[in-house]
């Protein structure tokens, strides 16, 4: 038993790391962009953005299929420089947790960088400093709550995803079957005690993140 709970765990924990690394980076150049720039289409770009939150997993599990699957776009570019397809692999659960847990950072941070004094910034102008050397010095460090937030609230979305990842990465044991996954095969097949142990686990992940969420973020004074 201690093998079919200790992978699911293992696997979560590792598909939520390289998912939050990925959405750190992303997410807080998105959210910046977002705060600092105005430009024709981002009110569509925002909206689009939002979509993760609202739509079903299932919705977006069957979008990435038909981006990352063997015909997709994306899909068919991986097949030709690696030769093997994303479908039914780790890489595809990183995929599908990157999607639902990045709109999380990027109105996270935000709110966070939007809540900076512009006349810092505008002082930092003044004084010689780049905009990037002023995004990466002054403002982000500023914000840094508001996106240790984000990345809280994304790691734990990653390690609670279901729907997206069942589509796209399937249910396979021992390769791609994450907690959440487990967990629904382990209730599907009456192992009611492996279930249980799983939600106890996960419940207790979730509890601890929301502990940290609000210890790190406050309210988000900078």
């Amino acid at each position: 038993m201690m093998d079919q709970i200790w992978f699911p765990i293992s696997l979560t924990l590792w598909v939520a790391a390289i998912s939050s690394i990925l959405v750190l980076c992303s997410g807080v150049t998105i959210a910046y962009v977002f705060a600092r720039r105005d430009f024709r289409g981002k009110k569509f770009l925002e909206l689009f953005m939002t979509l993760p939150l609202v739509l079903p997993p299932t919705v977006i599990g069957y979008f990435l299929v038909i981006l990352v699957g063997r015909n997709g776009f994306f899909g068919q570019m991986v097949f030709d420089v690696l030769g093997k397809g994303i479908m039914f692999t780790w890489q595809a659960a990183v995929i599908a947790a990157y999607t639902v847990s990045l709109p999380l950072m990027v109105y996270t941070a935000k709110a966070a960088i939007e809540a900076v004094d512009r006349e810092i910034e505008y002082a930092a102008y003044i004084l010689g400093k780049s905009e990037l050397e002023t995004a990466l010095q002054i403002t982000l460090p500023l914000a840094k709550k508001g996106i240790l937030a984000g990345l809280i609230l994304s790691f734990a979305r990653a390690i609670g995803e279901f729907g997206a990842t069942l589509m796209l990465a399937g249910n396979i044991p021992g390769k791609t079957n994450t907690m959440s996954i487990s967990i629904y095969s382990a209730f599907q097949s009456g192992n009611n005690e492996l279930a249980e142990v799983l939600v106890l686990i996960l419940l207790f992940m979730s509890l601890m993140t929301i502990a940290l969420t609000d210890k790190f973020a406050g309210k988000l004074e900078v």
